[in-house]
């Protein structure tokens, strides 16, 4: 059943985490319309977060990707915290966090997690839609 979940698929061999993080880091960009960010992670002078986007509404999105397929993965507060650091040092209006439970369907499916703030503010505009 080929579906919204067989973005891509890593069933081949195991490669390094790089590779899944680019991955879903291009998927991401792709999908909210905007930009990697190159190097992203890999030095402290390369960009700031993996995804950005632009506009009045801009974000700063951090990906999160598992390397094998899991029912679980470890939210760490750290995350929170330095994206919302590098968010307010690149000027963007907001920032999430982005995860997966691993490379292949349907555990490959992204999940976004925002601050209650903007959870207001999109369950408002939902309400009122």
């Amino acid at each position: 059943m080929a579906g919204k979940f067989e973005k891509y698929s890593f069933k081949d061999e195991k490669k390094p985490t790089r590779y899944y993080s680019k991955r879903q880091e291009d998927y991401v960009a792709k999908t909210v319309g905007g930009r990697t960010t190159a190097n992203s992670g890999a030095t402290m002078f390369s960009g700031k977060g993996d995804v950005t986007t632009k506009g009045a509404e801009s974000f700063l999105i951090e990906c999160k990707t598992k390397t094998s397929n899991s029912d679980s993965i470890s939210i760490k507060r750290e995350w929170f915290e330095k994206n919302r650091n590098e968010m307010i040092f690149c000027n963007k209006e907001h920032q999430a966090v982005v995860f997966n439970f691993g490379p292949d369907a349907p555990y490959n499916e992204n999940h976004y997690i925002i601050d209650e703030y903007l959870f207001k503010e999109l369950l408002e505009y939902l309400n009122n839609k």
